[in-house]
């Protein structure tokens, strides 16, 4: 879920290399990076309507994509420029380093590099 379809795909276009497949009107537009397909569903799709307890589907929760780069500080750097949100700082585990992101609905992503 997504509040603009249209930005969210500018987003990680620009920031991720992801390329556009295809835009429904500017309510729905898939976008592919390698083998991974996400799918921005604007409030105007069949995605938003609520659930049969009343619940309605909004964008910002924890679950999220994970984007792996090559050069995780140069990545950071270009997002900060670009002045996007983060929820916390570059962590530094066994695997590699991380951080989230925030697309421009909320909506986590995580930028990983694996340990070299």
């Amino acid at each position: 879920m997504v509040d603009e379809p249209a930005t969210a795909r500018d987003f990680y276009v620009e920031h991720f290399g992801f390329a556009v497949v295809e835009e429904w009107g500017g309510a729905m537009i898939i976008i592919k990076r390698g083998d991974l397909s996400l799918w921005l569903a604007g409030p105007d799709t069949s995605a938003a309507k609520p659930m049969p307890d009343g619940r309605k589907p909004t964008p910002g929760g924890w679950n999220r994509i994970v984007v792996e780069v090559d050069d995780i500080d140069a990545t950071v750097a270009r997002l900060k420029a670009a002045s996007a949100t983060f929820r916390n700082e570059v962590i530094k585990g066994p695997g590699g380093s991380q951080v989230l992101v925030e697309d421009p609905s909320g909506n986590p992503i995580e930028i990983f590099q694996p340990r070299g």
